[in-house]
């Protein structure tokens, strides 16, 4: 492994909390090493690197909530496949943008060797088959413009052709130098303009949606933050609910050594203590089931256990509904969707019309040809070359399926406008709700919080009574229980707000913190 491979794998292992320390030491000493001394520092480094990587090795990871899903977002598989689809989008864009631009192309049949009989009417009428043998091939190099406004296009051809006839040992050569021609539908729909109008919209809906999958990314990170989140602090109650019981009995032993309580408060306790035990153990596996999900999902190679840190309880913001569905009709994807869908309605029935009438295409050409029996030839003297060409195609009888068609796509056309103006309802009373349900969390969690700690100073108190005994044991465990509820509805309600937060954020593809668009 060379210099440079091993500092990059010994940061790549070394645990994101000690990595600041690493950059230090590695500038102190940059600023103190001394000129013989350069080529021998970035081993030493490499080496203190790998040091840390190797005695850090399973250490705990901390873990906020915005570091959870900037990772998701990053490094997940969900962000992988969101930017491959991006791209694909991106390239299917360039593809439509290739059919305005000028297109070159060589063309021909290299060889077009011929061997056999062909069927010769003699000049009394009989017939014979007489053997042929030779080579006819042609080369084509045209430039075409597409033409959007019209639907028709300009292009420029040079033509050269060879004929070899190995019988006659004869060759020919026949050639357009040089020609301009013009290609027109007539009355025929024009799919050029409308995918002139079509195709940036659907691009970009695409790099909306990029980002709105961004967003998903990140609510489904907070779920799984908080379902580790909360199977911690499950662990944490579970294990202090253990040390407390286990110090009560002993109080409590203490007490009936006296005579001060009775057995059945003994039993009690030690039934209490059982059941600490077991809930400390079924909180340990959901704590390994939980961290192994959000590994998994936000692509987290490191070994070792991951502590989250609690959330704070973040500011109030200030939202109105109004505001937020001006967003999300400014950034949603869904919003572009809705005038696509329409344009798309539109160009069926212009379809429908389009290839139900009458069907002509003229085709005009002006340029030079000449024959020779070599290539030289062919550019001495040329002849012009002039082609017009009118092609018609006329229903004169179709048993109605010119207006059948016609009328299905005006049909479908009006449905499309229906479901349109559906959408936009439930598009704008998604949001709706989803402010309202906003507001209510955030105060929710606020009660939540005061709960909490209400709660807490209530056992405490609970756990000095029965010390001093007078408190019973039943109302002990109703303590007991409160305490621990309100401390998982905090979490709960954490969990929902944040929930709330980050739907609000895909459901607006706006930011209310710092008030500006995501991209």
């Amino acid at each position: 492994m060379n210099k440079i491979n091993l500092y990059k794998f010994s940061l790549k292992n070394c645990p994101r909390p000690m990595r600041n320390l690493v950059f230090q030491f590695g500038q102190r000493q940059t600023g103190q090493r001394q000129t013989g001394q350069r080529q021998a520092l970035p081993l030493r480094f490499c080496a203190f690197c790998l040091f840390l990587s190797i005695s850090l090795h399973g250490q705990t990871t901390q873990l906020t909530l915005s570091e959870v899903v900037e990772m998701a977002k990053n490094q997940s598989i969900s962000a992988r496949q969101a930017s491959t689809t991006k791209e694909t989008k991106y390239w299917e864009y360039r593809t439509f943008l290739s059919n305005y631009k000028p297109q070159l192309t060589l063309s021909g049949n290299l060889p077009a060797f011929s061997r056999s009989f062909i069927e010769v009417r003699q000049p009394d009428g009989t017939i014979q088959f007489q053997p042929i043998r030779n080579n006819n091939s042609s080369l084509n190099l045209s430039l075409s413009q597409s033409i959007a406004a019209t639907g028709g296009s300009i292009y420029a051809t040079s033509q050269l052709q060879r004929f070899d006839d190995f019988d006659r040992k004869n060759t020919l050569y026949n050639g357009t130098p040089f020609a301009v021609g013009y290609l027109q539908p007539l009355l025929r729909f024009n799919s050029f303009k409308w995918d002139k109008k079509i195709e940036p919209l659907k691009f970009n809906e695409s790099q909306q949606t990029y980002i709105e999958s961004l967003e998903q990314i990140a609510l489904r990170a907070s779920g799984l933050f908080f379902d580790l989140l909360l199977a911690q602090v499950n662990l944490q109650i579970a294990e202090t609910n253990l040390t407390n019981t286990q110090n009560i009995l002993k109080v409590a032993n203490e007490k009936y050594e006296l005579g001060k309580n009775t057995r059945n408060e003994i039993l009690q306790l030690q039934l209490e203590l059982l059941k600490a035990r077991k809930a400390v153990g079924v909180s340990k596996r959901d704590l390994e089931v939980a961290s192994l999900n959000l590994k998994a999902y936000i692509g987290l190679q490191a070994e070792g256990k991951i502590e989250l840190q609690t959330p704070v309880q973040p500011a109030a913001l200030t939202l109105s509904s109004e505001r937020a569905i001006e967003q999300a009709f400014a950034n949603r994807s869904d919003a572009i969707a809705f005038g696509r869908r329409t344009l798309e309605a539109e160009r069926a029935v212009a379809k429908a019309k389009g290839d139900n009438g009458l069907n002509a295409t003229l085709t005009a050409t002006l340029g030079f040809s000449n024959r020779g029996i070599t290539v030289p030839e062919l550019y001495r003297k040329p002849q012009d070359q002039q082609t017009v060409e009118l092609q018609l195609d006329i229903p004169i009888l179709d048993w109605g399926r010119s207006k059948s068609r016609t009328k299905t796509a005006e049909a479908q056309r009006q449905l499309t406008q229906y479901t349109v103006e559906q959408d936009k309802q439930n598009f704008q009373q998604e949001i709706y709700t989803q402010v309202t349900l906003f507001e209510m969390l955030r105060d929710q969690l606020s009660l939540t919080v005061q709960a909490d700690s209400i709660a807490s100073e209530k056992y405490r108190i609970a756990q000095d009574r029965y010390v001093l005994g007078n408190l019973s044991i039943t109302d002990l465990s109703i303590s007991f229980t409160e305490k621990d509820q309100a401390k998982r509805d905090y979490i709960y309600a954490l969990r929902d707000y944040w929930g709330a937060y980050y739907k609000l954020r895909q459901l607006t593809l706006y930011d209310f913190e710092t008030e500006s668009k995501l991209k």
